[in-house]
């Protein structure tokens, strides 16, 4: 089979190695594609994987010979996937291979706004700390995580980690999600609908799928409903966040701070209107990279393409 990866570089920039996959069939990598050149190289290709490189449907349409697409993550939405199936391509991603990674990632986005660690550390650095006529010095309200409320929106793999640091840090825990029932409880854990979590929480943290019923999920009414201490934090997908209403909402005071893994376009060539506001932490998507979650994520990568080859598929989108 010959197997193609389109965006190779951000999974592997050449501290892991393809082997897992390269035993699997003849296999060209990409550390970037171009959209204009995403058909002549996956030109007869049986197997594709990308990450980032979207595959639509007429991109799919131009390539006969494709028979699998293998999603270097978790969302799947740069793959048209009815037009996949439509075409008899079979689509898989790798789901939980980045749980641990961005579950703490979201605890270092939140301690960065409520201890501010890397602002403090740079004041020092720069000589404040010298200067100080006293043992210590501070910049706004340094905030306790204990005894305060933790809302997740979203509870699958990711969710659920989360929502298990937020216990062990003190936390009360409320989370919304499709498969409980609001005013059901698991854990210690209590459940409620989206608008609910959005109100009593202190703290809401996205885990929720990039979809169209999901794009813009927090949107100015959201943000008007939340407490004017509160954190959003985001390391899901930046889609599900209107970012103008965002900007306004921590320009004004309206929220406390938000924290940030992700934005609706990445990178943010064209500007955005949350980058420059002191009270916005925003990391460049890299909460699924550390070296184990990537390494994970090639194994799991190569063990689904396998299990296509021997007519098991697993981890199929539907």
């Amino acid at each position: 089979m010959r197997i193609v990866i389109l965006d190779a570089y951000t999974t592997n920039p050449g501290d892991l190695d393809w082997e897992p996959v390269a035993a699997l069939g003849d296999l060209t990598t990409y550390d970037r594609t171009p959209g204009d050149q995403i058909i002549a190289r996956a030109a007869r290709a049986g197997a594709v994987l990308t990450n980032k490189t979207p595959l639509a449907a007429a991109t799919l349409a131009a390539l006969p010979d494709l028979k699998y697409v293998g999603v270097l993550a978790t969302g799947v939405n740069v793959v048209d996937v009815a037009a996949a199936r439509a075409a008899g391509v079979t689509v898989t991603n790798v789901p939980a291979y980045s749980t641990p990674g961005v579950a703490q990632a979201v605890f270092a986005l939140l301690l960065e706004l409520t201890n501010q660690v890397g602002r403090l550390s740079a004041a020092v650095h720069a000589g404040r700390w010298q200067s100080c006529d006293d043992f210590c010095f501070w910049d706004g309200e340094l905030v306790e995580l204990d005894g305060l409320t933790l809302g997740i929106i979203g509870y699958g793999d990711i969710g659920r980690r989360t929502a298990a640091i937020g216990q062990a840090l003190g936390m009360d825990v409320v989370a919304a999600s499709r498969s409980r029932q609001p005013g059901s409880e698991e854990g210690g854990v209590r459940f409620l609908t989206i608008d609910e979590v959005f109100a009593q929480a202190d703290v809401v943290s996205l885990h929720c799928p990039l979809a169209p019923e999901t794009q813009g999920l927090v949107n100015a009414d959201r943000l008007a409903a939340m407490k004017p201490t509160a954190y959003l934090i985001n390391t899901a997908r930046g889609g599900l966040v209107d970012e103008q209403a965002l900007a306004d909402a921590l320009a004004s005071g309206r929220i406390a701070g938000a924290g940030l893994d992700v934005v609706a376009h990445e990178p943010p060539r064209d500007g955005s209107p949350l980058c420059g506001l002191a009270n916005c932490v925003i990391t460049p998507h890299v909460a699924w990279a550390t070296r184990k979650a990537r390494a994970r994520l090639i194994e799991a990568a190569a063990a689904n393409l396998a299990a296509f080859q021997a007519g098991s598929p697993r981890n199929v989108v539907s």
